[in-house]
């Protein structure tokens, strides 16, 4: 994992890889049950790194806040797994890829109520279940942790992260789907907490409002052994673990052309955001609107492929 000596400085290739990357017509689609999501300009293009000594570069809209939806999911297992029930934890959620979409019913069923992995949305709610147990109010408790490891502060979304309070609203009156996988899970005896508390929970987490440069230093504890920016969030060997379930599960049943085409554990969100992991090296957020078939960004998969084939980074 080197960089490549004919690379440019990371300023200037940041610079290049917007100018390369930023959407100039309308292409790929957003989701039909988040209303907040379709009123993103389709252009907006954003990318941050957060290095392990300390530095970040960013270029393009690197500093406007976005919805992180799934992203979220990354930083709630680290918090799950802070806890000393985090065992507990994997005896009711996988670690394997599913194949299928990720808020498939089928397989939730055909499967018992055991999620394959904690990035699909079963997974996620078990997740957000298992932090519930601690606090009722888990997506609080997250936008602390991240507030704290983006060292931003907490309030208007200029400074730090937020929850989108009118945005959390409005996707959960379209998650009849989330509130089927819950009620799932629950006939199963996989949720301890109210179905809809839990769906309630996830969905105020997955409106939290970031920007690419506060996420790329709120992951920079997945590229560092587990240090943070204000100190150990996990150890070496859990933050291992998070970015292996991010390589082989973190782009929905994309995982598999994600690591083919970018070589680096990733996480993406149908905020159009894309979280990537360089272990030892730095921690990359992108953001562009517009989404893929499997519900990743469009230009920010295509962005981070160039910009891995150009740097040399990958763990393969």
């Amino acid at each position: 994992m080197s960089t490549t000596l004919s690379a440019p400085p990371l300023g200037l290739l940041l610079g290049d890889i917007v100018r390369r990357h930023r959407p100039q017509k309308k292409e790929g689609t957003v989701p039909g049950n988040i209303p907040f999501l379709a009123t993103v300009p389709f252009d907006r293009f954003g990318i941050a790194v957060a290095t392990t000594s300390g530095e970040v570069f960013s270029s393009g809209d690197a500093n406007v806040p976005f919805s992180i939806q799934s992203i979220s999911k990354v930083f709630t297992l680290a918090m799950a797994l802070q806890g000393s029930r985090s065992a507990r934890l994997w005896s009711r959620v996988l670690r394997e890829p599913s194949g299928t979409a990720f808020n498939s019913l089928v397989q939730l069923e055909a499967e018992h109520g055991i999620p394959r992995n904690p990035f699909i949305n079963a997974g996620a709610l078990v997740v957000t279940d298992h932090l519930m147990e601690e606090t009722p109010d888990a997506a609080t408790q997250l936008l602390q942790f991240l507030t704290k490891q983006a060292g931003a502060e907490e309030g208007t979304a200029s400074h730090g992260p937020s929850i989108d309070e009118a945005a959390a609203a409005g996707e959960l009156a379209g998650s009849s789907r989330n509130l089927a996988l819950a009620h799932f899970l629950k006939d199963f005896g996989n949720l301890t907490q109210p179905a809809e508390s839990v769906v309630e929970n996830y969905v105020r987490q997955c409106s939290i409002m970031m920007s690419c440069v506060q996420l790329a230093k709120a992951g920079l504890f997945l590229a560092n052994d587990g240090q943070g920016t204000s100190g150990r969030v996990l150890s070496p060997s859990e933050a291992k673990r998070i970015g292996s379930i991010m390589l082989t599960c973190g782009m929905y049943d994309a995982a598999g052309e994600f690591a083919y085409r970018v070589g680096l554990p990733g996480k993406s969100g149908v905020g159009g955001g894309i979280l990537v992991i360089v272990p030892g090296q730095c921690a990359i957020c992108v953001w562009s609107p517009r989404l893929d078939a499997k519900g990743n960004s469009l230009a920010g998969t295509a962005a981070l492929a160039d910009l891995s084939d150009r740097t040399g980074w990958s763990v393969f």
